[in-house]
């Protein structure tokens, strides 16, 4: 592919990187490395790898049928829709609270808003909502796409910056008496179903990327092709994998062992990260790491928040037997409608779990892990279904993983239910 193609074909798996990033990168993959070192990386690379086919297949089914994942669905029956209406259900509020409520607590600490009105600490919150809103409400998919451009390179480059300079500064000591954790205790397989249920984001997203795909096709003139689309997103994807281990090697190597305790609290967690960039780069780019880091959260915001009004908005549509425009999916009163719901949802949400920043992020993550297997048979039905074209269907050795990866899948989210009714 030369650069004019790549360039065409950028959209849906930069938009997928962007809301990948966000919590599972800065926050969970952070803690894994600060918790427990490297212990966890074997765990985090199994997962990104069992999850790549049914990300891929989100893009690889809308650009040969030219409908979306949630479309398939109910060619599988009214219950595999109702399955993935009850999954969005289950998880939308609960997820755009938790990466709200993150991009406000780096929102909060580049703009001091807590400090300076210590009364108002739900405002950052309110703001990134209400912004979010405007954006979705008057802009367009070419507009985010660009947007999101620019702050993913900013983020990228200084993440490898941060990973490389960390590495060359070496481990901080331990202090005396530091024993590892037990990755085998409760509160340790709690957080791992946690850290995978978002590595590197919910599996019922995979729908978002095929609505996203769409969207980038809908001009016939500027639309890319088959080969343009699913290489754009591999790409993307893999970059997003190899991310997760560059935030788990700067919690290891900055953290681990040291006796420091990360933060409670969005905003207190937010200037701890930010620190942590600066620590290995330099005090110097402390304010630069603190504007891309919100970049890229509020960027995952806005990209969760269209996500899961897309979502919402075509499934019920669906559900009613109405008939959907995608020209016009941007405009409608359903996609705004649903903006204000999940919105509202989400913000309740957010005052209840205000002091609980942990036990919020564990919940949504873990609502997103439970329910991924049934998202992966579903899709991997569709991309083998008789009705997709031939040449289109995923290779064998892309089967294979699938396979494992619904084994992998339904083995842990087993497992998790298991502990849970001991």
């Amino acid at each position: 592919m030369n650069w004019k193609s790549i360039n065409r074909s950028l959209g849906p798996g930069l938009l997928f990187a962007s809301t990948s990033i966000g919590v599972s990168h800065l926050v969970q993959s952070t803690r894994a490395g600060a918790e427990f070192g490297f212990a966890l990386a074997g765990i985090i690379i199994a997962v990104n790898v069992f999850k790549f086919p049914f990300f891929e297949f989100g893009s690889r089914y809308a650009a040969a049928k030219g409908e979306s994942l949630i479309d398939g669905y109910k060619r599988l029956g009214k219950s595999a829709l109702w399955m993935y209406f009850l999954v969005t259900i289950l998880s939308m509020f609960f997820v755009s609270a938790a990466v709200v409520l993150v991009t406000a607590g780096f929102m909060d600490n580049l703009f001091g808003i807590s400090t300076q009105w210590p009364h108002l600490r739900l405002l950052p919150s309110i703001l990134i909502f209400l912004v979010c809103f405007i954006i979705l409400y008057f802009g367009k998919f070419s507009t985010l796409t660009d947007v999101i451009k620019v702050i993913g390179i900013v983020l990228f480059v200084s993440t490898l910056l941060a990973f490389i300079l960390t590495l060359f500064h070496g481990r901080a000591p331990h202090v005396l008496g530091f024993t590892k954790p037990d990755i085998w205790s409760d509160s340790s397989i709690f957080f791992i179903i946690a850290l995978m249920g978002w590595m590197p984001t919910a599996l019922d997203l995979s729908a978002w990327n095929s609505l996203w795909t769409l969207e980038k096709m809908k001009d016939p003139e500027t639309a890319p092709s088959f080969k343009e689309i699913i290489t754009e997103f591999n790409w993307s994807y893999w970059i997003t994998a190899g991310l997760s281990l560059c935030f788990l090697t700067l919690g290891a190597f900055l953290i681990f062992g040291t006796g420091i305790v990360m933060p409670e609290g969005s905003a207190a967690f937010a200037h701890f990260i930010v620190n942590l960039y600066a620590s290995s780069i330099g005090q110097w780019s402390y304010w630069i790491i603190a504007l891309a880091s919100f970049s890229i959260m509020f960027g995952t915001s806005i990209g969760v928040l269209d996500g899961y009004a897309r979502a919402f908005n075509h499934t019920t549509r669906l559900m009613l037997n109405s008939t959907i425009d995608f020209s016009t999916a941007n405009s409608t009163k359903g996609y705004r409608g649903a903006i204000v719901l999940i919105s509202a949802g989400a913000f309740a949400i957010i005052v209840f779990f205000m002091d609980q920043f942990k036990h919020l992020i564990d919940l949504a993550t873990t609502i997103s892990f439970v329910v991924a297997p049934f998202i992966a048979v579903a899709n991997l039905r569709l991309v083998t279904n008789q009705s997709m074209p031939e040449q289109h269907k995923p290779s064998k050795p892309l089967l294979a993983i699938s396979v494992l990866g619904i084994i992998f899948l339904s083995g842990f989210a087993g497992f998790y239910i298991w502990k849970q009714l001991l």
